[in-house]
């Protein structure tokens, strides 16, 4: 690149939907660009790739708030999570062997984002003991534009590492960044650079759920100091208090009027003494609340997604990994309903195992459920025609 080049930068709203994702040499995704609408749900038989695509958006994810070599570490290392099918051993064009990598790339209405990363060059002699994590090979940021070619805000590879700054010009940048984590995670001096500041703040905000833990030890069961909680966090371990801070400042008719359908005319109460919050349910017939401790795994979990869903601050990605799990099949319906609902304000990314589930979010949506399937150890989408004659 050399020198100094300066350009317009467009008017970079990161708030817009996510469009495009791409994925290439990732466990069982050998290469894959998926278009993203608003509501995009993803089934499929078991071993077919669903929780792998969830993972790689998470990954993405982690790109922006730190902590991705570690996301990779718990995965078992790259040498763990890099495509594991037949690959060409070979360039065309230089007949060298090519090197592995794993890519991820996000694009929306007025930027992209992408990644490659592979394995650190440890020799058998190097004393390092961290030889989990990732290197970062490659990282781009660029903002696309109506009226002329895409501006790079940032990127690194061999070559150097540049970055466009407030004024509008590419330059050296000159900064330490650590070969494990991307360049949104690390910027010291964000007012410097402020398109990758705000897509940094966008990805770090994408909200993922997946296990909320629910066993009879489970922090959900008994009362937990709680503050005002506008998002649930990951586990669900502050339930309670997210479901009386939807009830001051949230759509608190639509959480009670589900829980009421869902649970056979249920009231829900929020008792929070001393600032210690803690749920029960009302039942008709009975003469005293039932406790939290006394609540079936699948009435705390519906409770834990009704509570992201319902959100008082919706957030642009919500992604849901088999939600169903644990559910009773009559709040499937309601599920659905919630999820098509938390769609208006949010972009959804749901991943089940249930063909009920899928159906169901397709009546209510009018938007295609996804199909994936596994040919020969690769992840793809299904042909139309196969989607077809399954239904």
């Amino acid at each position: 690149m050399g020198g100094m080049i300066e350009a317009t930068v467009p008017s970079c709203d990161v708030r817009s939907m996510i469009n495009e994702l791409h994925i290439a040499g990732y466990r069982s995704v050998r290469e894959l660009r998926l278009e993203l609408k608003n509501l995009n749900v993803f089934t499929g038989p078991n071993g077919c790739g669903k929780s792998n695509l969830y993972q790689a958006v998470l990954l993405l994810a982690k790109t922006a708030s730190g902590g991705f070599a570690r996301a990779i570490a718990e995965e078992g290392g790259m040498a763990s999570v890099v495509w594991a099918g037949r690959r060409n051993t070979r360039s065309i064009a230089s007949a060298r062997p090519q090197p592995v990598r794993v890519v991820l790339g996000v694009q929306t209405d007025s930027f992209s984002y992408e990644l490659s990363c592979g394995l650190p060059p440890h020799t058998p002699d190097d004393p390092t003991a961290f030889k989990l994590d990732p290197e970062i090979k490659d990282e781009r940021v660029w903002a696309d534009s109506p009226r002329s070619k895409p501006v790079t805000l940032f990127q690194r590879g061999p070559s150097g590492t540049w970055i466009r700054d407030a004024s509008g010009r590419l330059v050296s940048y000159s900064g330490e960044l650590f070969t494990g984590e991307g360049v949104l995670s690390q910027l010291s001096e964000p007012h410097l650079y402020p398109e990758l500041s705000a897509l940094r703040t966008e990805m770090s905000q994408w909200r993922f759920y997946h296990h909320f833990g629910t066993d009879k030890n489970s922090v959900l069961r008994t009362p937990q100091i709680g503050v005002r909680t506008p998002i649930l966090s990951h586990d669900g371990s502050d339930l309670a208090a997210a479901l009386q801070t939807i009830l001051e400042i949230g759509d608190s008719r639509a959480l009670l009027e589900e829980v009421e359908r869902a649970f056979n005319s249920a009231a829900l109460m929020i008792e929070h003494p001393r600032g210690r919050f803690s749920i029960s349910l009302r039942m008709p017939g009975l003469t005293r609340p039932l406790e939290a401790a006394e609540l079936s795994d699948g009435t705390l979990r519906y409770l834990c997604l009704l509570a992201a869903l319902v959100s008082p601050r919706p957030p642009r990605l919500l992604a849901l990994n088999e939600p169903e799990t644990s559910l009773h099949p009559d709040l499937l319906d309601g599920l659905a309903r919630m999820i098509v609902r938390a769609s208006k304000h949010s972009q959804l990314w749901i991943t089940t195992h249930s063909s009920r589930l899928s159906e169901l979010i397709e009546r209510y949506s009018g938007q295609p459920t996804v199909r994936l399937e596994l040919v020969n150890g690769e992840t793809q989408i299904a042909s139309a025609r196969e989607t077809d004659r399954d239904r």
